[in-house]
């Protein structure tokens, strides 16, 4: 009976592979690209606009592939934005006591030193998320709504809501550098997609993610230890908003306990946009990468139409709606 369970959860996971939502997110990608290109004309190819969109993805990409763990496992993390300040602050502050006047190795040995406490801290987060959620069985809802509150009351009260800013070359460059063209936050995006995709669709944990999101009960029967599984994943998931801490605070050469706050609920609707169900077991890296590509498209052409930003979130909104509605159109003309 256990093993039957497990077969019939995999074989619910399987199906999503096949159900169209990619196809359908690189039509609308293609249909936007070409309704953009005739509007904006030669301005929406040229480099400069390609180089700008690159540049803005990556931090929000990262972030999202944080929240998309979360929720495959039928949770939410909450805390994501809160864990990248408190992780970007630390970092600040090390650089910013520790590094001026080192020379030589002390010099990079501080700047490694700083991204291993700031990685260390947002481990910490993690692991509370992960055990609050899963040995105490809190809602994750409520779990990371805590941890938030908690990380941005200590980010604020020990910075006063001030800015850390000053760091040394090498940190600038992960935002804001490029090689042969191609911003280096970009390649750092593509270095946390690529193993998420892999330990998601080819290892023994990614298919208890799945599982977990599909019937944790059922899984727990079948003789998975969830609690293990969960645990890890909210960790994987802070530390993934560890990198985009870096990113972020390379890019605007500073830190602060409020940046990026509104990504929280762009997050997502990035992931679910890509296909990943809300209430967990289905969705694929590749479905978010293509979700994000049409947001960043969206909001970079709009820019260029000079249209206002909140245009772009109500177009945001409404995208997510029309690709939500398509399946059940669907279903509802085939009856």
């Amino acid at each position: 009976m256990k093993q039957e369970t497990s077969l019939s959860l995999l074989t619910r996971v399987g199906r999503f592979v096949g159900g169209g939502t990619i196809g359908t997110l690189i039509l609308l990608l293609v249909s936007l690209w070409v309704v953009f290109a005739l509007v904006i004309g030669d301005r929406f190819f040229s480099a400069s606009t390609l180089q700008s969109m690159a540049f803005q993805m990556p931090e929000l990409g990262i972030l999202s592939l944080a929240m998309m763990l979360a929720l495959l496992s039928g949770g939410l993390n909450l805390s994501i934005i809160a864990t990248a300040n408190l992780t970007g602050l630390t970092i600040a502050f090390v650089l910013t006591r520790m590094v001026p006047g080192s020379e030589g190795i002390a010099w990079v040995g501080w700047q490694l030193v700083a991204i291993a406490a700031g990685f260390a801290v947002a481990g910490l987060i993690g692991l509370i998320n992960g055990y609050v959620i899963a040995y105490l069985g809190v809602s994750p809802i409520l779990a990371t709504l805590g941890t938030m509150t908690l990380c941005k009351g200590i980010a604020i009260g020990l910075t006063r809501g001030n800015v850390i800013s000053g760091f040394p070359d090498p940190i600038i460059f992960i935002g804001n550098g490029t090689i042969f063209g191609v911003p280096f936050a970009l390649v750092v995006f593509a270095l946390c997609a690529i193993p998420v995709a892999i330990l998601l669709n080819a290892t023994p944990f990614g298919a208890q993610v799945y599982l977990i999101g599909s019937n944790e009960k059922a899984t727990r029967y079948s003789g998975v230890d969830t609690r293990a599984v969960l645990l890890r994943l909210y960790v994987y998931s802070s530390l993934l908003a560890g990198v985009a801490a870096v990113v972020m605070m390379a890019r605007f050469n500073s830190a602060n306990a409020a940046y990026g706050e509104s990504y929280l609920l762009v997050t997502i609707l990035a992931a679910v946009l890509g296909g990943v169900d809300p209430f967990g077991g289905f969705g694929k890296v590749g479905g978010l990468i293509l979700a994000l590509a049409i947001l960043q498209m969206i909001s970079s052409a709009f820019n260029l139409l000079n249209l206002s930003q909140f245009l772009t979130l109500a177009i945001w909104g409404g995208t997510l709606i029309a690709v939500a509605a398509v399946p059940h159109l669907r279903a509802l003309l085939r009856r």
